[in-house]
């Protein structure tokens, strides 16, 4: 339902501030405000990026939790998005995101909200390790083997192409 509501309510309201904002300032101030709000939040979204890209390659090599650093990195993807979409009312939502307080607020609110079961980074606990029982033994077994093959004789006329 809240996704339905999304998509007929940001059309709306995009729609009415395209009226709003071209009846004050025209049709061509309009247009050049909405392509180059496109253009610098590209650039804005492209230096985040890669700022945020570092800080989970950090996170990676120190072995810590790379959540937050992924929770800012789909942030920004998703003001890309919006900034990239034609609107007022999407590009403040889209600038709003690239904010790094306005993203740890939201990721403190989802984490208040969502709960992770588990985690775990680094190498995989060893499953035999507690009991002893059903630990693999090394010994090796020696064994010889010959290939059994049937004879196939073709039930037609093999066309040239093929060895049957």
């Amino acid at each position: 339902m809240w996704l339905f509501v999304a998509f007929l309510l940001v059309p709306l309201i995009e729609i009415g501030l395209f009226i709003q904002i071209g009846g004050w300032i025209g049709l061509w101030p309009t247009l050049g405000i909405v392509v180059l709000t496109a253009i610098f939040g590209t650039y804005l979204v492209r230096s985040q990026g890669l700022m945020a890209l570092n800080k989970l390659r950090g996170s990676f090599s120190r072995l810590e939790d790379p959540s937050e650093p992924l929770a800012h990195g789909a942030m920004i993807l998703l003001a890309g998005a919006l900034l990239l979409t034609p609107g007022f009312f999407t590009d403040a939502v889209g600038f709003a995101l690239l904010a790094p307080p306005v993203r740890s607020s939201l990721i403190a609110y989802m984490r208040k909200h969502v709960k992770v079961q588990r985690f775990e980074m680094g190498p995989q606990p060893d499953p035999y390790a507690q009991d002893t029982r059903h630990k693999p033994n090394d010994t090796v077994i020696d064994g010889d083997y010959h290939e059994v093959s049937n004879a196939k004789k073709p039930t037609h006329q093999g066309s040239g192409w093929t060895k049957h």
